[in-house]
């Protein structure tokens, strides 16, 4: 999943951006409320870490209009400020959870994680497709209740297609969804990385919808 994080203090964007790189996400940074603002508002993002006491743009007024311009990405906002009223503020400007300064990074990616979860309309960090099992949390994919070893990309991919499985995905989304900014984008690694799935996994789960993307179906699903 790709988020963005926009916190103007270098040293808290920095361990945000490592912590959840860490966790499996792809992270673009911002350090004001003007580039966050662009960013969110043309970027396609599946969350967004969203600071309150922004320069050039408080976080409350980027909120209020990326909701105004009709972006629906989940955002958890985090304040320095402990009052109940500005937690109200945010929430009401769009805000879908907050975090209080000073926090537990293990807690912002909890709630992350939560968010794109819900939004994707699952319970469970542990998502399923026939035989395949993922573990948002702890990264660990299994097949009949064997693990199986995925490089980083390949991860993502799979988590991506998992959150959205039923739905068919262009290889274009993928790449928007799976590499951040500044990476040298390029469609036809998907191919790439799906074909290496396709292999480590050795079920037939993610089908090829020629001319639109891909689709990931449990088996008993392609036998209808």
């Amino acid at each position: 999943m790709r988020i963005l994080v926009v916190e103007d203090e270098k040293e808290l964007n920095r361990q945000l951006k490592e912590e959840m790189e860490e966790n499996g996400f792809v992270v673009d940074c911002a350090f004001d409320g003007e580039e966050g603002h662009f960013l969110g508002d043309t970027e396609p993002y599946d969350a967004v870490i969203l600071d309150i006491g922004l320069p050039k743009m408080d976080g409350i007024r980027v909120l209020e209009n990326w909701r105004q311009d009709g972006r629906t990405m989940p955002v958890l906002i985090l304040t320095a400020r402990d009052r109940w009223s500005d937690k109200v503020q945010g929430i009401d400007a769009g805000a879908d959870d907050y975090v209080a300064k000073p926090f537990h990074m293990e807690e912002v990616v909890a709630r992350i994680r939560a968010l794109v979860r819900r939004s994707a309309g699952l319970a469970s960090n542990e998502i399923t497709c026939g035989p395949v099992r993922l573990d948002a949390r702890s990264g660990r994919v299994t097949v009949d209740g064997l693990t199986v070893k995925l490089t980083s990309h390949e991860f993502r991919l799979l988590s991506y297609l998992m959150h959205h499985q039923g739905k068919v995905i262009s290889r274009t989304e993928l790449v928007e969804h799976l590499y951040d900014q500044d990476f040298d984008r390029d469609s036809n690694t998907i191919e790439v990385f799906v074909g290496r799935l396709r292999k480590k996994l050795g079920v037939d789960v993610i089908q090829t919808v020629r001319g639109l993307g891909y689709n990931m179906i449990a088996p008993e699903a392609t036998k209808q």
